[in-house]
């Protein structure tokens, strides 16, 4: 990132104008678009593991949130579907090593690695996907979301999406893990490697994520353990009309560290029994 530090300058006060009503110079239009295109391409990333911590970078979501401002509202054509919108969406030819399944869309300013396989499904700008995940059938990552490598996102699963405000925290999804059917993941929640979060999991910044496979249990919040195996649960709580259960994610074990594989995946699933 350092070598777009005149970039980032020119972002961040172009931003402070558009706050202000001011007009963009042709100059700060064209730095916009480079933006989007680096991200389009995977150059950039709007959030970043450096020194095994994730840093978001708040001036390219301000790039994003430019581009919206400059970009008129258009009819975008994709095979036999239209569309009225302001970002196009991603054209694909063989060199981008994806297969894409009819209407898996991925918003123009989102990048996909190779390898990776895009079912009928949704990707927003500014989210990243690594190399050889799978996007199920009607799953969904939210804008600047961060999927790692050979991650799978079950059928329906919804990883939430964040511009504003802009120092908030996008979800991450690390290498690895796999996400069960129906699965809500938001509000900058990071999934560590290997995780395995069972069918109809939801977690915000507020779930508690509770490890019970000890003798006494450990708490957790905004953050799944490496290797954690979840299942849905609930916890009571007292209010003033009674007490009543909330939702809660129950860690009920830990994935053994033997390979990656789609084998060892489902052998770990029926150890614990756990619904996909």
């Amino acid at each position: 990132m350092t070598l777009l530090s005149s970039e980032k300058a020119i972002i961040e006060a172009a931003y402070l104008k558009n706050t202000q009503g001011q007009s963009l110079s042709l100059e700060e239009k064209s730095i916009i678009e480079k933006i989007i295109i680096l991200l389009d391409q995977g150059k950039i990333r709007v959030c970043e593991k450096i020194e095994e911590k994730w840093i978001t970078h708040q001036w390219i979501k301000m790039a994003i949130l430019l581009y919206f401002s400059i970009r008129p509202m258009e009819k975008i054509e994709c095979g036999p579907f239209s569309f009225f919108d302001k970002i196009p969406n991603k054209q694909w030819g063989p060199l981008d090593q994806v297969r894409v399944v009819p209407t898996g869309l991925v918003r123009l300013g989102a990048f996909i690695s190779p390898k990776c396989v895009l079912m009928p499904s949704y990707v927003n700008i500014g989210a990243y996907v690594g190399e050889g995940s799978m996007v199920d059938t009607w799953a969904t990552v939210g804008s600047c979301a961060q999927i790692g490598k050979y991650v799978h996102l079950s059928g329906g699963v919804g990883i939430g999406g964040v511009l504003e405000p802009l120092q908030a925290s996008p979800v991450i999804i690390e290498d690895h893990a796999f996400i069960g059917s129906r699965c809500i993941i938001v509000e900058g929640v990071i999934i560590e490697d290997r995780a395995i979060i069972g069918a109809g999991v939801t977690i915000t910044a507020s779930t508690k994520i509770i490890d019970v496979s000890g003798d006494s249990p450990v708490e957790y919040k905004g953050k799944v353990p490496s290797s954690s195996v979840v299942i849905p649960g609930t916890i009571q709580k007292e209010f003033p009309a009674g007490i009543f259960g909330v939702s809660c994610a129950l860690i009920i074990g830990k994935r053994k560290q033997t390979s990656d594989e789609k084998t060892s995946l489902n052998e770990t699933l029926r150890d614990f029994n756990v619904s996909v």
